[in-house]
């Protein structure tokens, strides 16, 4: 009963902040959706555990951290949120969320492809999602390693830097990429 009841307001507290903060359209040009979120869905966060420090601006979630808006989940073993309290805003706007930083097998899904890595920040103010350590990008059977990838939520390109040890190759970006077979084959 506990569990759930720390759920819940995990739940009111998410609503909260994605309706108080997330920029319309950030998720809409991502080359990770291709396009197809509506950034207009609520998002829901669901942990373990969740930690306010009011005083740095901070809501922390721990432990099967799970995010879903629309078509588009993301995972994680924990989920810092940074904001700006109404003092900062203008006009007495609601709070903004500035960052999120995502830590612990980060995996990010659409109905089109999946990304993960070891540690994700997604910059809400300049629409950008990065992902670091063991980046893993697939899209159907076409797969790209690398140590870092760059979404930028603005122009939709994406770009995956080797830098790290991924798949037995120092400092590399690995591709595997499978042609479609054609209807007559």
């Amino acid at each position: 009963m506990r569990r759930l009841i720390q759920k819940a307001k995990i739940l009111i507290l998410a609503i909260g902040l994605s309706s108080a903060g997330l920029p319309q359209g950030a998720w809409a040009q991502s080359a990770l959706t291709g396009g197809s979120i509506d950034s207009n869905q609520p998002i829901e966060i669901t942990a373990d555990s969740l930690e306010v420090e009011q005083a740095n601006q901070l809501a922390i979630f721990e432990g099967n951290v799970q995010v879903v808006q629309g078509n588009i989940r993301m995972r994680a073993a924990k989920l810092v949120v940074h904001y700006a309290d109404k003092s900062q805003s203008k006009n007495g706007e609601p709070a903004n969320i500035r960052q999120i930083d995502a830590m612990g097998d980060v995996f990010l899904s659409s109905p089109r492809e999946t990304a993960q890595g070891d540690k994700g920040v997604y910059d809400v103010t300049n629409k950008q999602i990065d992902l670091q350590g063991n980046v893993v990008l697939t899209q159907g059977k076409n797969v790209l390693r690398g140590n870092k990838l760059t979404l930028d939520l603005i122009t939709g390109k994406s770009r995956v830097d080797g830098g790290g040890t991924t798949g037995g190759s120092t400092g590399r970006v690995k591709g595997i990429f499978v042609p479609e077979k054609k209807a007559n084959e």
